[in-house]
């Protein structure tokens, strides 16, 4: 017969039957060390002896501290035996339920809280061999229990939830059970559990999630498309593990499932976009080979592949708050017009204003995609016109837009869609703009882009030739009739294309009212321009000013319209100091001749030359002509062009002093009946004789 006092220390009995609760709770965690020890290595006997030690001395016991102990001690008994509990069972539980009668109600409370521990260590023996029955069975059926599993999955207690994992880990685990074809009924659940607060449950789904992507890897038949669904909720969790899992499992449905995808692909695209831009790492790598891995699949649009609900998709996430991902969105869009244009074109209303609001992105890569769709799109003439009306209408509401971005917009589609086409058509449009203000405005930046940008190298060398090339010929009557909205803009134009004869004419036509502040300030950029590159032409032939004799009064004229105290003016006179002294046709030592004399002379030269050359050009028969270029007509356009724009700025001076007046008038009652009050009501009222015009 074994000793119980020999298998528990005296302190620990003595402990156990303590007034204070503590003590006789560390007692108990000490029997329930020695028991489970004592079950690892078989030592039955001794837990036999153990319970009934604490059974007869201390349940059984006339006090009631003891009684509390003993309590105590056989669930802790019972926690230690763990898996063994169960042969010893018909030993603990009796006492326990005895003590349900007692008459103290302490003893009583510890009897439930010890029945409590027993049952549960009881449940889990019972939930064991009801698994070993249920895998062993062959008349379970799996069928009636999925909705019972299924009606389970959402329910938030931690021992429900790693009750239903393991069922769902063992019924996965016998082979004449298909859990797989059932899992779309459960995978939500499983996905919820994986931001439980209890690690040990968030580790137990992941664990079952884990075990069941590799059986859908191994399976050749599997329900893609309804898991789809719910992985594309799961993508946009709050909790960041999930949504890793999420993405990771749609990485692997988008590799595995082929055309069984292809009707989701706009909910895949709808989870995957903003999970690139995510702030966890690991989640970006996934979503990023994901979305090259679905770009690049190959599917017609008959196959159920949508084209209008991926670019819902797309265009939604073009407002998205993260680069990264407003650059896929595009990304997406033109990889969609290269496979499906027609399909994507018949969409072009629904996107073209989302397109256009992202020129004014903060990010210069994503303007920079969007102009290459914008151009993508424009490769048709129709929709290349319909561009550009656009894009102009979108600069004039939008001023910043033109300010900030416009030189950026201007040179990206000159590369991708031809400089000349774009000006071309651009200057087409301008030229019938009813808005005179927005077309100077317009025509002063596509000047200074024109002038400036390396993008345009070859539209400025084309338009030098503009005196003996017939193409060079048409661009400048193409552009000169919507450049003709800026005088600055045209003398521009003809010191590029050599035609300083007719640049000086313009300069001679200019009235008062056209030397406003914003013609000075134009005037002042272009003086700076004639030092840069672009000009090296101009510069180099003022070495000839016998030959090139209009380019010198053309200058000179910009010059006398300059103040004299201005940067701009010292910066020309310094350079028409520099022009040399000789080398006159049919005239030596032109330069050096008395003040008195040089006037006619210079007249006399010119006369001469005018007959026979246009800045260098041999003329036509005397006639104001060159190359085909009538610029007597030209000047009549401009001037016709400059008068519509005094026209409409005295209107718009005439309406502001108007609004001005109307405020004066409805101020002009109160004043008169202030005036009034003050006024000596015997004094005879004096005709006041007013003018015609005042009302």
């Amino acid at each position: 017969m074994v000793d119980a006092l020999s298998c528990i220390p005296a302190p620990v009995l003595r402990n156990l039957a303590d007034k204070l609760y503590e003590k006789r709770k560390n007692a108990a965690i000490e029997v329930e060390g020695i028991v489970k020890q004592m079950s690892s290595t078989g030592e039955h006997e001794k837990i036999t002896a153990v319970i009934k030690l604490l059974t007869d001395e201390y349940t059984f016991s006339p006090q009631s501290n003891h009684r509390k102990g003993g309590l105590i001690g056989l669930a802790a008994v019972t926690v230690g035996l763990t898996s063994e509990a169960s042969q010893h069972l018909e030993q603990i539980v009796p006492p326990v339920l005895q003590s349900f009668s007692d008459h103290d109600s302490r003893v009583r409370y510890y009897a439930c809280e010890a029945l409590y521990n027993i049952a549960k260590s009881a449940a889990h023996l019972l939930d064991r061999l009801v698994k070993d029955i249920v895998t062993e069975s062959d008349q379970f059926s799996i069928e009636e229990f999925i909705p019972l599993l299924r009606d389970r999955m959402n329910v938030l207690n931690p021992y429900v939830r790693q009750f239903l994992v393991g069922w769902i880990t063992v019924l996965d685990s016998v082979p004449d059970i298909d859990m797989l074809g059932f899992l779309p009924d459960f995978l939500d659940g499983l996905f919820n559990m994986l931001s439980d607060s209890s690690h040990e449950i968030r580790q137990q789904a992941d664990s079952a999630l884990s075990e069941f992507l590799q059986e859908i890897k191994n399976s050749p038949s599997v329900d893609y498309g309804r898991m789809a669904e719910i992985l594309v909720q799961r993508a946009e969790a709050i909790d960041e593990f999930t949504r890793q899992t999420a993405i990771t499992w749609i990485n692997e449905f988008v590799k595995l499932g082929g055309d069984q995808l292809v009707p989701y692909y706009a909910d895949i695209l709808g989870a995957i976009l903003p999970c690139i831009s995510d702030k966890e790492d690991k989640i970006r790598v996934v979503a990023r080979e994901t979305n090259d891995e679905l770009r690049s699949f190959k599917v017609a649009s008959g196959e159920g592949f949508d084209v209008g609900a991926i670019l819902v998709v797309a265009k939604g996430h073009l407002s998205s708050e993260w680069e990264a991902t407003r650059i896929e969105a595009l990304h997406w869009i033109s990889a969609l017009l290269d496979k499906h244009r027609v399909e994507v074109l018949s969409f072009l209303s629904d996107i073209v204003d989302t397109l256009l609001k992202a020129l004014s992105d903060s990010s210069d890569e994503v303007v920079l995609l969007v102009l290459e769709v914008h151009a993508c799109i424009a490769k048709d003439t129709e929709h290349f016109r319909n561009l550009l009306v656009y894009l102009l209408d979108a600069f004039q509401n939008d001023h910043s837009l033109l300010e900030k971005r416009g030189a950026l917009i201007i040179r990206r589609l000159c590369v991708l869609l031809g400089a000349q086409t774009v000006y071309r058509e651009l200057s087409s449009i301008l030229q019938k703009e009813p808005d005179l203000d927005f077309a100077f405005i317009m025509v002063q930046a596509l000047n200074l882009i024109l002038l400036t940008s390396s993008e345009l190298s070859e539209l400025r060398e084309l338009l030098k030739q503009s005196l003996v090339n017939c193409a060079g010929r048409d661009l400048f009557h193409a552009l000169y009739a919507s450049w003709c909205h800026s005088p600055m803009a045209i003398i521009s134009l003809c010191l590029l294309t050599q035609t300083y004869q007719h640049a000086s004419t313009v300069i001679q036509s200019m009235v008062e009212e056209d030397i406003s502040i914003k013609f000075l300030v134009q005037l002042d950029k272009l003086i700076r321009l004639l030092e840069t590159p672009t000009f090296s032409y101009l510069r180099l032939q003022l070495l000839e000013p016998g030959r090139y004799t209009w380019l010198l009064k053309a200058l000179y004229g910009l010059l006398m319209l300059l103040p004299q105290q201005s940067a701009a003016f010292k910066i020309l006179r310094t350079r028409l100091k520099t022009v040399p002294t000789y080398s006159f046709v049919g005239e030596q030592k032109y330069w050096s001749t008395p003040p008195e004399t040089s006037h006619s002379k210079i007249s006399n030269h010119v006369d001469i030359e005018l007959h026979y050359t246009q800045d260098g050009v041999m003329m036509q028969d005397g006639e104001n002509m060159s190359n085909g270029i009538n610029f007597d007509s030209r000047l009549k356009q401009f001037k016709q062009m400059q008068q519509e724009h005094r026209v409409n700025a005295k209107s718009q001076a005439q309406l502001r002093k108007s609004s001005v007046n109307m405020t004066k008038e409805v101020q002009r009652p109160e004043e008169n009946e202030q005036s009034s009050s003050t006024t000596d009501t015997n004094q005879p009222p004096q005709s006041v004789k007013k003018p015609p015009a005042q009302l």
